[in-house]
């Protein structure tokens, strides 16, 4: 089903216009990122233009999250790998965290360093689960509107004490990501060897060669998926503002 009416979503859409000059003057990029179906009609077509409109700003970029959880922005990159491989843009076998990554809403964007949670609550309801498995998780008790310059000095406070420790987490998880693919990788091509009984005929160069080709081969499926995947998310903006356009000029 759809969400309710949104009055404040929709009055800031509506009046997008009024604040597009600073938008443009500083090359601000607003992405839009949730199950944005669950949304009005008319909200979707005003977001459209919004993201449209800003999309080759690239200075700085506002992720705004509506219709939001993270369980679904898994689950739907795990929807988007499945379509790939039936499509047959990529193999079961290219299927993987990192591709994974790169199937989130947030994927155009790098992981937060830095997480502020207010009001006391100490949980993250459901939102950038996955995004920040190596960010500095700061609660406090101060409610947003009342949120001040000396609240976020202690946030970054917090972040500078623990930036070692989480800087070289992130980078250890890099290199075992880095190591799991290199040994996917070998094990598709031992696979492949044996399934032709070339196996035991080919030198150690020979199956370095024949590595470094199917990683490439990987790398270049992956590569296309992934341009296909975001030009089929851009179609869903351009979409709804073609249908935008034709209904105000009906």
């Amino acid at each position: 089903g759809q969400i309710p009416d949104m009055p404040v979503t929709r009055y800031f859409f509506e009046n997008f216009k009024i604040i597009i000059y600073n938008l443009q003057k500083h090359g601000v990029c607003i992405r839009v990122l949730g199950d944005l179906d669950m949304l009005p009609l008319d909200i979707q077509k005003l977001i459209a233009q919004a993201v449209l409109s800003t999309r080759t700003h690239n200075k700085c970029f506002l992720n705004v999250c509506f219709a939001y959880t993270s369980r679904h922005e898994i689950s739907n990159a795990v929807k988007e790998m499945a379509w790939g491989v039936e499509k047959g843009l990529i193999k079961p076998s290219d299927i993987s965290e990192f591709l994974l990554e790169k199937c989130l809403y947030t994927s155009n964007s790098p992981d937060p360093e830095l997480l502020i949670r207010t009001s006391g609550e100490v949980r993250l309801s459901d939102f950038l689960l996955w995004q920040t498995s190596y960010s500095c998780l700061v609660f406090q008790s101060v409610l947003w509107p009342e949120y001040s310059f000396w609240n976020l000095c202690e946030a970054i406070l917090q972040y500078q004490l623990n930036h070692y420790t989480l800087q070289r987490a992130r980078e250890v998880h890099r290199e075992e990501q880095v190591l799991e693919q290199l040994e996917a990788d070998r094990s598709c091509v031992a696979d492949l060897l044996q399934q032709d009984g070339t196996g035991n005929l080919l030198d150690s160069q020979s199956k370095k060669d024949l590595l470094q080709k199917y990683t490439a081969e990987r790398e270049k499926r992956i590569h296309c998926f992934l341009n296909i995947l975001q030009e089929k998310r851009n179609n869903f903006f351009v979409e709804l503002n073609k249908n935008s356009l034709a209904s105000a000029k009906a």
